[in-house]
């Protein structure tokens, strides 16, 4: 599980930086908002480059709350949630790491809302066996017939298991 969190990761920093137009702050820094105009209510990931800390915090009011920035390098990335009050505009945002400060803006765009839920959900899990898993379990148990091959097979492998130690207890195997 660790290693498909870190290959996530490394995709999104890596789709990132190649594909989110950055925001460049007055003093040379660079602020990058993925999604680049986020709705409100939508999860949004941080990357600032030009702070020689390895920790920072961005401030915003569009945000849900304050996103701790962390990194190597000169970059620094988080993540948070933009407020689902929030009308569409532009909000400020005060990057701080170590003892620089620096000021960007992230736009929030009115979207229509998107569904809670799917509105025809995928009959998902045992792939394509959704629908034999929907049946009353109790309605197609084991009858007899499965029972007793059940036990038969059982005292078959037993007795292979039993013949196998006498074999080996007479040192002909």
């Amino acid at each position: 599980m660790g290693s498909l969190r870190l290959t996530l990761c490394t995709t999104l920093l890596a789709v990132t930086a190649l594909t989110t137009p950055a925001a460049h702050a007055a003093d040379g820094a660079a602020v990058a908002v993925t999604p680049s105009s986020p709705a409100p209510g939508t999860d949004i990931a941080l990357r600032v480059s030009g702070c020689a800390d390895r920790t920072g915090t961005a401030v915003s009011a569009a945000f849900v709350a304050d996103v701790r920035l962390t990194g190597a390098d000169g970059t620094l990335v988080g993540e948070t949630r933009v407020r689902t009050e929030l009308r569409a505009g532009s909000y400020d945002v005060q990057v701080t790491c170590g003892e620089m400060s620096h000021k960007a803006a992230v736009t929030v765009v009115q979207e229509p809302s998107p569904h809670t839920s799917p509105v025809a959900p995928v009959q998902a899990g045992g792939g394509g066996t959704a629908h034999l898993a929907a049946a009353d379990a109790r309605a197609a148990g084991p009858g007899t017939a499965q029972a007793v091959t059940g036990l038969v097979l059982a005292g078959v492998a037993a007795a292979a298991v039993v013949l196998r130690r006498v074999r080996r207890s007479r040192g002909t195997d």
